[in-house]
């Protein structure tokens, strides 16, 4: 990683740069699909064989960690071995076995007067990425850009900075064999935030930005981009056991979602349980959760039944990411939909029924990227999908909702065929 720029250099470098990404997007988008499979399947071979070298750019890394405040849990995230280079490798093996999106004809239909018209799948163009200190992170989001033939401009966190470096030189060593435009995939060179600010004001070069990290980073990059942003801001997700629910899969699937990983957007920080169902589920339960670790916090009734401490009102609007779950005890479906409703970011939820009907109205009328029924919420994932990796969960609704994938970083245009015909 270079050295900050100075202020006025660093406006002319985030242009410049940005220029060239998205002088190289136009070539990428032509680039087929072999090609990018070519390139992706030969950079998880260098990966490989580069693994000495990159665990030790990661060996600086994990040295300056405690000087950037990391818990014992962020540099756990941060550290590489053998094994999760191995992993990176393979998921960019994985990404190159799925089908190219470039190209595919969504819609076709004939003119009257024999004009063909095509509603074809393209690249939406350049992505500017922006995302925590986590080096698998950049290798995922180089592969998906790519491969959806977008360029793709990195701003991983300072704290990984000689990690994502090492894998970037990699994964650019390898583009000319096959054709790609080394200029599609660029790591940004200075930790200065200010960066960030300059890239956001760029549209006519950067198609879209993409934050993942934490709700204040998230809401700086929505309040000042000029482009559209692909995001969520926090993941308060629920689980709610309805009347007619099997005690069996509702304990399973509550620990799991609760303590499969806690510090994840697709973790369950709150649980919501029928009355009807109250005193024979959720005191064995909630000493499910106890015993991995978990606090409650609940209303009176939740109290009454269990171990639980009071829960306020910030509670029920609250991302834990950490051994605490929000309880309530409802009357009503339409009273555990309204709880969600309010209360939720739009993340995932899920029901646990046996009712048919109480399945679909959940589905229905809960406005989340994914609505699970009898599942944990942890399959809010883009592996989980089937869609590969994933550059991240949007709660919008426009362009992209649930886990963004290859499909999810492209856009259509219409292509039209004729043999003269005009206009009359």
């Amino acid at each position: 990683m270079s050295a900050v720029l100075a202020t006025p250099d660093l406006a002319a470098y985030c242009l410049e740069t940005a220029q060239r990404v998205k002088h190289a997007a136009a070539d990428l988008a032509v680039c087929t699909g072999a090609q990018k499979n070519g390139w992706l399947r030969a950079s998880a071979v260098a990966l490989r064989k580069a693994t000495k070298e990159i665990i030790a750019a990661n060996e600086l890394d994990l040295a300056a960690a405690p000087g950037f405040g990391l818990t014992e849990a962020a540099i756990d995230r941060l550290r590489l071995n053998p094994k999760r280079v191995e992993e990176i490798a393979v998921g960019l093996e994985e990404v190159a076995a799925l089908p190219d999106p470039i190209g595919e004809v969504i819609e076709s239909t004939i003119r009257p007067n024999g004009l063909q018209i095509l509603k074809t799948r393209v690249p939406l163009g350049v992505v500017f990425f922006i995302y925590e200190s986590r080096p698998n992170v950049t290798a995922d989001a180089a592969a998906i850009c790519l491969k959806s033939g977008n360029g793709v401009i990195l701003r991983g966190g300072k704290e990984a900075a000689h990690s994502s470096r090492a894998i970037v030189d990699v994964l650019k060593s390898c583009a000319n064999d096959f054709g790609l435009p080394a200029d599609a995939l660029h790591l940004v060179e200075t930790a200065d935030r200010t960066a960030v600010g300059h890239f956001l004001g760029l549209p006519q070069y950067i198609d879209v930005a993409i934050p993942r990290g934490g709700e204040s980073l998230i809401r700086r990059v929505t309040a000042e981009a000029k482009m559209p942003v692909i995001k969520h801001f926090d993941g308060n997700c629920h689980v709610y056991i309805d009347q007619f629910a099997d005690v069996e899969i509702a304990e399973r699937v509550v620990v799991n979602s609760k303590c499969h990983r806690l510090g994840v957007c697709n973790a369950a920080e709150s649980l919501l349980v029928h009355s009807a169902v109250a005193a024979k589920m959720l005191p064995r339960i909630a000493n499910a959760l106890m015993a991995q670790g978990i606090e409650i916090r609940g209303d009176e009734a939740t109290q009454r039944l269990t171990k639980a401490k009071p829960a306020t009102e910030e509670d029920y609007g609250k991302e834990y990411l950490g051994p605490i779950i929000s309880c309530k005890v409802v009357d009503s479906l339409d009273e555990a939909i309204e709880h969600i409703n309010r209360y939720g970011s739009k993340h995932t939820d899920a029901i646990i029924t046996g009712n048919l009907a109480a399945a679909r109205s959940f589905t229905a009328r809960v406005d989340s990227s994914a609505v699970m029924v009898n599942a944990s919420t942890r399959f809010n994932d883009g592996f989980q999908f089937g869609l590969g990796a994933e550059i991240g969960i949007s709660t919008d609704k426009f362009h992209a909702r649930g886990p963004c994938g290859l499909k999810e970083l492209t856009t259509y245009k219409y292509v039209c065929y004729g043999d003269g015909q005009v206009r009359e």
